[in-house]
């Protein structure tokens, strides 16, 4: 009789990546086994309060019931068609999802990055059947300090070296600007433009939220220079900020919109190009297509997802709870925090350099039980699932003051 599976500790499993797995990650040196809600365990049992939710990617939490429940039921049916036929969970999704955005069409994708490689193909085409943009002329301008992906094309217009060096030779085509520079934007715009691709909010840049006014002054631009607007969404949208898109906050209607991360629920990766029917409208069969795009899996988590920000209970959670967590954090600057930016349940942390590095004050808290993640610097992130209560939240910065002050 073959004696059962001997289980390995968190450090062994470690250890044991190391010479299987390519390196293009440096996670912090918990070995996550389960999870529900807001809290993790690691192999060891030992218990964590998730302070990251997967990039946004957990806005409802881990293993949310109506998420899992929508999942285990569509996996006793159907997982997988392709798009060489139709099914039955995609209309219901695409229609509730471009209703949930104020848009009219959906294309369904996979992760964040194909997402954006889609929108840039979207908007290419356009410039070239709407607006006349002659053949392999058209441009996109973009931020510097963006982060939009890591395939080839994005990195390529990425201003991080570390994201650039060794990929290359790169796509052209794309012009980069100062982000929050409305005056760089205009200069930088010019006939051969097919659309402006920003981030409402830059995250991965350390939550660098634009000055008011920005977003609605590159819709006006982008209108007079006719062009398209397209926001990514991926990180900022879905209930994060307070409001189902991070443009809301000045009520801007973008003519595309990226979504990812938060649309698959943390169970299934789930993304989407939304926007009007004058710009998806550009495309035919066989122009563009992913096999598990729109799949029968993805379709019903995503409506699962739709249904519960329909409610508009996340939203205003992420909102009212956003007041606790700015509020913790202006109590620290001063005490080890010299600065922060927050809007709803996300924030980017400037943690005294004097103190550490970002990613020495992560371990300091994945020690006291908080998992965070560090970005440039000294600057940690912060973005609980929208699920997280007052009360944890309060914990989790209690957690960060004792780290930053003993």
């Amino acid at each position: 009789m073959t004696a059962p599976a001997r289980a390995r500790g968190s450090q062994e499993l470690i250890r044991a990546e190391e010479p299987v797995l390519a390196h293009n990650y440096h996670p912090l040196p918990v070995v996550v086994a389960r999870a529900e809600g807001a809290w993790v365990e690691d192999v060891e049992g030992r218990r964590y309060l998730d302070m990251l939710a997967g990039y946004s990617a957990l806005n409802f939490g881990h293993r949310h019931p109506a998420l899992v429940d929508a999942a285990h039921r569509q996996l006793d049916r159907l997982t997988l068609t392709s798009r060489a036929f139709h099914h039955d969970r995609l209309a219901g999704f695409a229609e509730r999802l471009a209703a949930l955005t104020g848009t009219d069409m959906v294309l369904p994708m996979n992760t964040g990055a194909e997402a954006v490689e889609s929108g840039i193909k979207v908007a290419r085409k356009w410039a070239y059947d709407v607006k006349g943009v002659p053949a392999d002329r058209a441009t996109i301008v973009v931020a510097a300090d963006n982060f939009h992906g890591r395939t080839t094309t994005i990195v390529g217009f990425s201003t991080d070296e570390t994201a650039r060096a060794g990929f290359g030779p790169f796509t052209p085509g794309f012009r980069v600007v100062p982000y929050n520079d409305l005056a760089a934007l205009e200069e930088a715009v010019d006939e051969t433009t097919a659309a402006v691709l920003i981030e409402p909010i830059q995250g991965e840049a350390g939550v660098l939220i634009p000055d008011d006014g920005y977003l609605a002054g590159v819709r006006e631009l982008t209108r007079r220079a006719g062009c398209l607007f397209v926001a990514d969404e991926i990180q900022s949208g879905l209930g994060r900020t307070g409001r189902t898109l991070a443009v809301e906050h000045e009520s801007v209607a973008p003519d595309v919109v990226l979504l990812g991360k938060a649309l698959g629920g943390g169970i299934v990766p789930v993304s989407a190009v939304v926007g009007s029917r004058e710009v998806l409208g550009v495309l035919r069969p066989g122009e563009h297509g992913s096999t598990f795009g729109g799949n029968p899996l993805a379709a019903a988590v995503g409506m699962a997802v739709v249904e519960l920000l329909e409610t508009g209970e996340f939203q205003r959670r992420a909102a009212e709870l956003g007041t606790v967590l700015r509020e913790g954090l202006a109590a620290l600057v001063g005490r080890g925090v010299v600065g922060f930016r927050a809007r709803g349940l996300w924030a980017g942390v400037d943690v005294d350099p004097a103190l550490g590095s970002g990613r020495e004050i992560s371990e300091r808290l994945m020690r006291e039980g908080v998992l965070v993640k560090d970005t440039h610097g000294s600057t940690i992130r912060l973005a609980p699932p929208l699920t997280v209560t007052g009360e944890e939240l309060r914990g989790a910065l209690g957690t960060l003051e004792k780290v930053l002050t003993s």
